[in-house]
């Protein structure tokens, strides 16, 4: 039996809510072009994001993002990398400085469709396009050293999750992060409903 393929992983997701049920009909859709996983399809590509969060899962590490100033999510493009678990959280790590962080899960946590305004990258014009989005959870101490990425982001910083809609200043994204809040606590209770009692 062939190993499974993060084509077969987004077939196989099972959508949290409408929202995401759209985003996965659009993610079938473009799933099998041969350059969807490279920017060289500058129409939609592949990214990944770490939703990270510490145990008890009311703060989420951020980075603010030069481009959007805004603080955001970590992650970046799958730049022809299929396995999108591993940029995930290789875009974690170099985004915030964290090296101790680790996978609630490698299953997929969400799917988003991400449409990128056009801007400006490192001196050159980028197209609007959009950003097929998968992210997978992690939990990481909080007491770890931040470095700031100079060249995406200007600072790095644990976030309340009460503090969201006061330092994230992408309004479209605010619903977004609230899913990954409701995900990710779902699937702590479903894990310690499944431990049972000691």
């Amino acid at each position: 039996m062939q190993n499974k393929t993060w084509r077969d992983d987004i077939r196989a997701y099972v959508p949290f809510n409408e929202q995401e049920r759209n985003d996965k009909a659009r993610f079938l859709e473009v799933l099998d072009l041969e350059n969807i996983l490279t920017r060289e399809n500058e129409e939609a590509h592949v990214s990944s994001s770490a939703w990270v969060m510490n145990d008890a899962l009311d703060q989420v590490l951020m980075a603010y993002h030069n481009i959007y100033q805004s603080y955001s999510w970590l992650g970046g493009h799958a730049d022809g990398d299929p396995d999108l678990f591993a940029v995930a959280l290789r875009e974690a790590k170099e985004e915030s400085g964290i090296t101790e962080l680790t996978p609630f899960s490698q299953d997929i946590l969400a799917l988003d469709i991400l449409p990128v305004p056009a801007h400006i990258k490192r001196g050159k014009p980028v197209k609007e396009h959009e950003h097929l989005n998968v992210t997978y959870l992690f939990i990481a101490p909080t007491d770890q050293t931040l470095t700031v990425k100079a060249d995406e982001n200007s600072a790095v910083a644990w976030i309340p999750i009460a503090d969201l809609p006061k330092v994230v200043s992408e309004a479209r994204m605010l619903p977004v992060y609230e899913k990954l809040i409701a995900r990710s606590r779902q699937w702590k209770a479903e894990a310690l409903r499944e431990k049972g009692p000691r």
